[in-house]
């Protein structure tokens, strides 16, 4: 065996290692018993790919900590799927990688479970949270579409950052309010399975207002009021990419697709509503 294929081995040798040991992290943080019986097979597994490649390599490993406490830590954070999804994105990595092993075929024959491992891991997540993903989308991209058109629009208008700030603010909670109800009454009159109106109506309107209390933020702190313009935008296009991620990463969707279509629609309301904005000054001579 030479040099290269001998670290190539140990990798794939720590790495399995490791990821039996997550596996069973995540399996103890799992309430749910049948996802976490899942979690512990799947572990057992992971733990005898180690010991298979291990006979080949000769060699023992050490686990990755780091690794382990990341993934627990996002567990704990922003729940069982993410961190799931995650692990598979390098499940299939090493299933590519492990077919090119054609000389060690005990080594090549762990493609095939870490196929059934993605397989499993599909069917495997029933977590609350993702009933209500939905209600977080609608309080999300109605906050951030609606929102920094609202602000834009405002920004130009008034052109005093305080004045947006409260006139902002006020807009902000009273639609958050609107969202929140229209969303339990939806949810009540749908009576979608595994989903709460309340708890749909406060993930709702919980999102808005998040949303709105950071893109307001920059016109409480700057004097500048169209330097708060600037910072706002950035501020909400660090929420779209962010959620963007969490989101293509638990529903295994396109992140590059969902990210433009949200990013083109806010910032085309923004452009326009500051259009707006601008025109209504002129027109009526009002100024703040």
């Amino acid at each position: 065996m030479d040099q290269h294929t001998q670290q190539a081995l140990l990798q794939f040798q720590q790495t399995e290692l490791t990821e039996s040991l997550i596996y069973d992290r995540l399996a103890a943080l799992e309430k749910n018993p049948d996802n976490a019986a899942v979690l512990r097979r799947i572990a057992r597994e992971e733990a005898r790919h180690h010991d298979i490649i291990g006979r080949v390599t000769g060699q023992c490993a050490l686990p990755d900590k780091s690794k382990i406490w990341r993934y627990t830590l996002l567990a704990r954070l922003l729940g069982l799927t993410f961190a799931v999804k995650l692990m598979e994105g390098g499940e299939s990595h090493a299933s590519a990688a492990y077919r090119a092993f054609g000389d060690y075929p005990a080594v090549q024959q762990l493609a095939e479970e870490e196929d059934k491992h993605e397989n499993e891991l599909i069917a495997l997540i029933n977590e609350e949270r993702l009933n209500y993903i939905g209600s977080v989308v609608l309080g999300l991209s109605d906050a951030l579409v609606e929102f920094t058109g609202a602000l834009a629009g405002f920004t130009f208008a008034l052109q005093n950052p305080r004045l947006v700030a409260l006139t902002g603010a006020i807009t902000g909670i009273a639609a958050a309010l609107s969202m929140a109800s229209s969303e339990y009454l939806s949810s009540k009159t749908e009576k979608a399975e595994g989903k709460h109106p309340f708890k749909a109506a406060v993930y709702t309107g919980g999102a808005y207002i998040l949303t709105v209390t950071l893109l307001v933020a920059p016109y409480a702190v700057l004097n500048n009021v169209f330097a708060a313009l600037g910072l706002m935008l950035c501020f909400a296009l660090c929420v779209i990419a962010a959620f963007t991620y969490y989101y293509s990463v638990a529903k295994g969707e396109s992140f590059k697709k969902r990210f433009l279509e949200m990013a083109g629609l806010s910032f085309g309301v923004a452009a326009v509503s500051f259009l707006i904005g601008y025109l209504l000054q002129a027109w009526t001579g009002i100024q703040a």
